[in-house]
């Protein structure tokens, strides 16, 4: 072969290499959901709770977009030990907002060093915690939520005790649970506006049914969100967030995450 043409024949070898990477995605591009800004990593030195843990350089970390119960139920022994076999002595990463809670505690997404997906994945997909309310990257949301609707189908951990999911119909159900995190599913009666607040109502008594209240002024995010607000009537839908009591039980919906559509 000449010169000439062992050039040309390199060429042409690494023509289809390069093509590949020009219409590969970048591997940035494919980033893991649920990231955030790097807070740093570290070694676990001892588990809290079933959300909580203590990093070897001192910090405490609260696990963010969970809750470790529902409605009202208490946590179970096997929920700390299943986030103390996943992170206990393990090398961790740590992303999310820069800013500690009021208790001083750093609030993360948390990865073991070498894998993609988030604890929270696994524990969610588990039963063993619950997705949170209000979650702002739509694309975690929905990576969470999808392994938390498995885990309800399969009554894993949490999910296989029956008062889990409350009835949104039933007023006694929530109020048996105010002043806690909530996650409910139920047929919306009616939708109404009374001054600067609209209503999803459960049932026929407005003031004694459950009701999801909304601030007029954030309804435009809702229906951005594609969650039709005023359009809910008679559809089924699934409500998460803290139970109040104000004539009946409500809960205050600020964010679109708290409002899924359930088989529509």
């Amino acid at each position: 072969m000449t010169p000439t043409n062992l050039h040309r024949f390199r060429c042409l070898a690494i023509l289809p290499a390069a093509l590949l990477g020009l219409y590969a995605t970048p591997p940035n591009a494919r980033e893991a959901p649920c990231t955030g800004e790097s807070l740093g990593e570290g070694r676990v030195a001892s588990v809290i709770d079933a959300r909580t843990f203590r990093m070897q350089d001192g910090r405490e970390v609260r696990l963010a977009a969970v809750e470790d119960s529902a409605s009202g139920l208490p946590a179970k022994p096997e929920q700390r030990a299943a986030l103390e076999s996943l992170v206990s002595g393990r090398e961790l990463t740590l992303h999310g907002a820069r800013e500690t809670d009021r208790y001083g505690r750093v609030v993360a997404f948390v990865r073991v060093q070498g894998q993609d997906a988030p604890v929270q994945s696994r524990l969610i997909g588990d039963g063993h915690l619950l997705v949170t309310a209000a979650i702002d990257d739509q694309d975690c949301r929905a990576h969470l939520r999808t392994r938390e609707t498995r885990a309800r189908a399969a009554k894993r951990g949490i999910w296989a005790e029956p008062s889990a999911l409350k009835n949104a119909e039933m007023a006694g159900d929530i109020l048996a649970v105010v002043g806690q995190f909530v996650v409910a599913e139920g047929r919306v009666q009616s939708v109404r506006e009374a001054g600067a607040t609209l209503y999803i109502n459960f049932g026929r008594r407005w003031t004694q049914d459950f009701a999801v209240t909304i601030s007029r002024r954030t309804i435009a995010a809702f229906e951005a969100a594609g969650i039709p607000l005023r359009s809910l009537e008679r559809r089924k839908v699934r409500i998460r967030g803290w139970v109040e009591h104000r004539g009946g039980p409500r809960v205050h919906a600020s964010s679109a995450g708290q409002i899924e559509m359930v088989g529509n």
